[in-house]
């Protein structure tokens, strides 16, 4: 985000500190500087840096506790269930997540693979990423990527680190790729293990698994992404009458 000279103090200060966030000043788990510190670094008062925190609260980017200061919870907050971030999930919890790298592959269309192609990405040529997401060298997870190839172009292997808070699909497709969304929506289904799922996740083939499906949108409304994800564990949701809406889906962040 560029910050602009004509913008109030408060939002000067809080794109600065997303920024940082984005650049991975301030790491998941880690303290933001003291509102003392920070009012010091961008020469604003403390009641500025604290409105420009606040915000930062708000957006679910960071939590607040007495007498510990601001503590940074996730580099990518979400208004969607299925666009929260497993990795800084984990790193909250105090779990190890890391991810290994199966394929990249194209799938064009037209051809023998066009069945391979999910309904909302018809019509053009994609480039599917598949992964398993383990937690304690634990396998948690399968995760099967689907975007146009005109947004992942040249998509390599060192595009998609396999430890800490990068390894994140959604940092890579934002970061890496510049690829934004403004809205998702999911569904979930239980299905059956087959060979490709039982094999990598360690289980029986023909177990139950669920498989959880998210397409994300860009504000006119075209598929950015798809992506499936095969969990051999559980899910549970919080559910509020209240969404958050980012502030910065319309930005652009310079890094």
């Amino acid at each position: 985000m560029l910050i602009q000279d004509d913008m109030p103090k408060y939002e000067q200060a809080y794109y600065t500190l997303i920024n940082r966030l984005k650049s991975n000043r301030y790491p998941v788990g880690s303290r933001i500087p003291t509102e003392g510190d920070l009012a010091q670094q961008f020469s604003m008062s403390r009641v500025t840096i604290r409105h420009a925190l606040d915000m930062l609260v708000q957006d679910g980017y960071v939590e607040s506790r007495r007498g510990s200061g601001y503590t940074v919870l996730t580099l990518s907050p979400a208004s969607d269930t299925c666009l929260t971030s497993f990795t800084d999930a984990m790193l909250k919890a105090g779990y190890e997540p890391s991810s290994k790298l199966i394929s990249i592959e194209k799938l064009i269309k037209g051809n023998a693979t066009k069945n391979l192609i999910p309904p909302t990405l018809k019509g053009v040529d994609v480039t599917m990423i598949t992964r398993v997401r383990m937690v304690d060298n634990k396998p948690r997870m399968l995760v099967i990527t689907y975007a146009p190839s005109e947004f992942i172009k040249n998509a390599k292997a060192e595009d998609f680190p396999e430890e800490g808070p990068g390894q994140s699909i959604l940092r890579i497709l934002s970061n890496r790729f510049n690829l934004n969304w403004s809205s998702a929506c999911e569904n979930i289904s239980p299905v059956s293990a087959n060979k490709k799922i039982s094999t990598l996740l360690g289980m029986k083939e023909g177990d139950p698994i669920l498989k959880l499906g998210c397409t994300a949108f860009d504000q006119k409304g075209k598929t950015v992404f798809y992506e499936e994800v095969y969990r051999n564990d559980t899910v549970s949701f919080n559910l509020s009458t209240q969404a958050r809406v980012s502030r910065i889906q319309d930005q652009e962040f310079s890094l």
